[in-house]
């Protein structure tokens, strides 16, 4: 009957179990929507001005923004993009191995030097590098709490300005990169300085747009320059946030269907020991008739 027992708590636990995970696979579907939406409707926009931003600066012989200055990368910025919770399959830890990865085969020696410095936006990255006496520069966990422009432009007016003062020379982009609600694509960008756009072939050189500006093509350049990097930021908080909860939706998918087959297992462990103490209970009452008539 002990078995009998435990099997029965271990069958309520399971179901219990069940019942989390269903209700977390709802939210997060919940909340990918509203995150696939911010996502959607920002990629036009971006790659718009990422076009509208190569087509005015393909023909100028040079930019004196600070932003497209190319140095030796000897202090190295990475900013790693995670979430402030756990429970979505592997998704924090791909970005985290993706940095480690970055670091190990691009900036080693940088980082014997103490030169590489982390930027992290969530805080599963944030506890990770903190505990490995990384260079974690500020804390920006609570910016999901209200993920906006604005917000999200706080962290990046930091960034530029240490690039801008030599803090930095070379700033590195790591987050998932939302596909679907099953895939996420961990990538890896350069924010700064800022990749010079490739010059156009003449049999794509049709396709250039002869914009008429106002008041001069380099110094709407010079604006679009820092309103690109913002943009290019913000997008990838935007993906990495509709990543998350496509992860953790999928992973409590799983976790439900896992729950499912485990619940079959016990209950059929607990009709086997529920049968088996049955059988006893009867052995003992026929030997124990048998034993008073005999």
């Amino acid at each position: 009957m002990a078995n009998l027992k435990e099997v029965r708590i271990r069958i309520s636990s399971v179901q219990s179990t069940q019942q989390i995970t269903k209700a977390m696979k709802m939210v997060s579907a919940a909340k990918l929507k509203r995150a696939t939406n911010a996502i959607i409707q920002l990629r036009p926009y971006a790659t718009k001005l990422k076009e509208i931003l190569g087509n005015l600066s393909a023909n100028l012989e040079g930019s004196s923004s600070p932003f497209t200055e190319e140095r030796e990368p000897n202090k190295v910025l990475i900013v790693v993009v995670s979430s402030n919770r756990g429970l979505a399959g592997a998704f924090n830890m791909n970005v985290i191995k993706a940095t480690n990865n970055l670091i190990a085969e691009k900036y080693s020696t940088q980082y014997k030097n103490g030169n590489v410095s982390i930027v992290s936006i969530g805080k599963k990255s944030q506890d990770f590098y903190e505990k490995r006496d990384y260079k974690v520069i500020g804390n920006n966990n609570d910016v999901y709490t209200a993920l906006t422009f604005e917000n999200v432009t706080k962290i990046t007016d930091a960034i530029m300005t240490g690039f801008k003062n030599g803090d930095f020379d070379k700033v590195e982009l790591v987050y998932n990169q939302f596909k679907n609600a099953a895939v996420q694509i961990v990538t890896t960008e350069q924010l700064l300085p800022l990749p010079k756009t490739e010059v156009k072939t003449e049999k794509t050189s049709k396709q250039q747009i002869d914009y008429i500006l106002e008041p001069s093509k380099k110094e709407i350049v010079k604006e679009l320059i820092p309103k690109s990097i913002k943009i290019q930021l913000y997008k990838a908080v935007l993906d990495s946030h509709a990543s998350e909860h496509g992860a953790r939706m999928t992973s409590m998918d799983k976790a439900t269907e896992n729950a499912g087959d485990l619940l079959k297992a016990l209950k059929l462990s607990y009709n086997q020991a529920r049968q088996a103490a049955i059988t006893t209970e009867l052995t003992e009452i026929v030997s124990g008739a048998a034993a008073l008539n005999g």
